[in-house]
């Protein structure tokens, strides 16, 4: 890999190079797989561009590492395990997240959302099938457990997926369906896509940058195809998300003192 990315934000490492395997100690992964086509150049450089993503990501949260890895639950895997035409997938059997060697990079925000929507699913609503998503879930389920962190997650999943007055689907969710029926397929109105790209949004208008973290939410094709929350929506959605992750962020803190 040798792309530069642009990049604002606080030094992480003090301008020293890290490796895989710091990655893996900070933030406490299950595991780091690399794939084997990936040389050891590409490791150096990758390790940092990885490093300093997740910590943007932790910052941009106000959380902690655990919260990074969803409590070591997580694994990520880098130039292996890709499929045919895409750059970054989650995987819910194996709670894992990959990205492509080459075409992986921005992708970070989307899959961890991926990721998250999935570890928090039985913290909403308590048992769950495997493999199911929070943002779902909501859609069809009244029963989540009582709790203020719960009401803050479905006040975003609300604002993602219902207009501002929570009778009808969002500007957001009418375009998804436009595109997939153009496309004739079933993907971008999903709930957790529509919500994995409302939460690359969130990311990218923070104050701190970082195009291989995320990219793309406002200029990209599908961008333009309204596949992202815009104006007044992107502001209630960006707001949603504010206020649940600053008080999970000071409750994990606190929790970990």
């Amino acid at each position: 890999m040798t792309r530069s990315f642009y990049r604002r934000g606080p030094d992480h490492r003090a301008g020293a190079p890290v490796t895989f395997l710091d990655v893996r100690r900070r933030f406490q992964f299950r595991s780091i797989e690399i794939g084997r086509w990936v040389t050891e150049p590409e490791k150096q450089r990758s390790a940092s561009l990885f490093y300093d993503a997740l910590c943007d990501l932790m910052t941009i949260l106000g959380g902690t590492e655990s919260l990074v890895s969803l409590r070591g639950t997580l694994a990520l895997q880098y130039g292996i395990g890709g499929r045919p035409g895409v750059s970054a997938h989650y995987t819910p059997a194996t709670r894992s997240f990959s990205l492509a060697k080459n075409a992986g990079p921005g992708s970070i925000a989307h899959e961890w959302f991926h990721a998250f929507d999935h570890y928090i699913g039985e913290k909403l609503f308590g048992e769950t099938q495997r493999g199911q998503f929070a943002s779902k879930l909501w859609l069809g389920r009244d029963d989540a457990v009582r709790h203020p962190l719960n009401e803050r997650l479905q006040a975003c999943f609300k604002a993602i997926l219902l207009d501002e007055k929570g009778a009808e689907p969002s500007e957001l969710f009418r375009c998804s369906v436009k595109a997939d029926k153009a496309a004739g397929i079933q993907y971008f109105s999903l709930p957790e896509e529509l919500c994995a790209r409302a939460f690359e949004a969130f990311v990218q208008d923070a104050d701190v940058k970082n195009a291989f973290l995320v990219s793309g939410t406002r200029e990209s094709e599908e961008a333009k195809l309204g596949l992202y929350p815009v104006g007044a929506e992107r502001e209630r959605v960006n707001g949603a998300f504010y206020s649940y992750y600053t008080a999970l962020g000071r409750a994990l803190r606190s929790a970990e003192k």
